[in-house]
C-alpha cells in the first residue's frame, strides 16, 4: 500500500489524508485503504473520526492531535515513526494542515528526515471557491479572521485593495460583525459568497453584495461551518479609489452635484461610494476634508 510501512531503516511514513466535509460518501478508495492499513491514526477530534471509521468498518487505533495537545503529541508521534510505524493524519473535515496544527507535525516529521505523503481528499477552500461564481484564479486563502475586532479590521484594511478572490473561514456567532466590518471597510457593493454546511443536507450558498448578505443573515441566523469567498477589487475600482484619496475636491463636486439635484446628502454619499467601489464612510471622510477646504 504505497510503502505504508517503510522497512528501509529510515523510519515510518506520515500520510496526510483528506476526509469528507460532511457527506461520508465523499471519500476516496485510497484514503480508506490507507486508514485501514496504517498503524495509527492521529485525529483532530477522535469522536468525529471514530464515526467515520465505524461507518466503513475500520478499527485502526486512534490518538488525538489538536491545537492544545500538539506540543505533547508531536514527540510521541515522532517516536512512533522512529519505530517504523505508519501514521495517518486527519482533521475534522477536509485536508489536514490547512486550518489545524497539522502543518507543525509535517514540519517536525520532515526535519527528522521521515517521509510525508499526501492522500488527497475534499477541501472546503476549493469547494467554496468553485461554487462561489467568482474567478478561481488567482485567489488567496486567509484562514480564520482574527477574533479581536481591532486586529480583524486592521487586516481587512490591508486586504481592501487586493485584486485576487479571497477565501476566509468564520464561525456562526461572529459572522454578523465580520460582514459588517467587511461592508464598512471594503464597501457595501463588493460581492461575497457565504458557503454554509457544504455537502451536507442543509447546504447553502448565499451570494450578493455585503449589504445584501448582511440583510439575509439578519433574518436567517447562520449555523454550521462557514466559508466566505470575497470578490477581488477590480482594476477600475482600484483606480477610482486612488482618485478618491488623491482628489477630495472631485468627491465634493460629485456629492454636491447630487445634492443640488435634490438628493439627500447621505444618499449622495452612498451613491458616490457605490460608483467608486469604496465604503460610504471613506467617502464621507474625504468629502468632509474636501468640504472644509472650500
Amino acid at each position: 500500500m504505497d510503502n505504508c510501512n517503510d522497512s528501509s531503516g529510515r523510519g515510518g511514513v506520515l500520510y496526510l489524508c483528506g476526509t469528507p466535509l460532511g457527506n461520508l460518501e465523499d471519500i476516496t478508495l485510497r484514503v480508506l485503504r490507507v486508514l485501514k492499513e496504517v498503524d495509527l491514526i492521529a485525529a483532530e477530534d477522535t469522536r468525529r473520526t471514530r464515526k467515520l471509521l465505524a461507518h466503513y468498518g475500520i478499527s485502526t487505533p486512534l490518538t488525538s492531535f489538536y491545537e492544545f495537545n500538539q506540543k505533547q503529541k508531536i514527540p510521541f508521534l515522532l517516536s512512533e515513526l522512529k519505530k517504523g510505524k505508519s501514521i495517518a493524519l486527519v482533521t475534522d473535515a477536509g485536508m489536514p494542515g490547512v486550518a489545524d496544527p497539522g502543518y507543525l507535525l509535517v514540519k517536525a516529521v520532515l526535519e527528522q528526515g521521515y517521509r510525508v505523503e499526501v492522500v488527497p481528499g475534499p477541501s472546503a477552500v476549493i469547494a467554496a471557491l468553485v461554487v462561489s461564481g467568482f474567478s478561481p484564479y488567482p485567489f488567496y486563502f486567509q484562514g480564520f479572521l482574527p477574533r479581536q475586532e481591532k486586529a480583524r479590521r486592521e487586516l481587512l484594511r490591508e486586504l481592501k485593495e487586493e485584486p485576487r478572490t479571497g477565501v476566509f473561514f468564520e464561525v456562526p456567532h461572529r459572522l454578523s460583525e465580520t460582514l459588517e466590518d467587511f461592508r464598512e471597510i471594503w464597501g457595501g457593493e463588493r460581492k461575497v459568497a457565504v458557503a454554509r454546511e457544504l455537502t451536507k443536507q442543509f447546504e447553502e450558498v448565499v451570494r450578493g453584495t455585503f449589504a445584501e448578505v448582511i440583510a439575509h443573515f439578519a433574518e436567517n441566523p447562520p449555523r454550521g461551518e462557514l466559508t466566505l469567498v470575497t470578490e477581488g477589487l477590480s482594476e477600475e475600482r482600484g483606480r477610482n479609489g486612488e482618485v478618491l484619496l488623491q482628489n477630495p475636491g472631485a468627491v465634493v463636486s460629485a456629492v454636491e452635484a447630487l445634492v443640488k439635484a435634490g438628493v439627500e446628502v447621505q444618499t449622495a454619499l452612498k451613491a458616490v461610494a457605490k460608483a467608486l467601489g469604496v465604503s460610504k464612510s471613506e467617502v464621507y471622510k474625504v468629502y468632509k476634508k474636501g468640504f472644509s477646504k472650500n
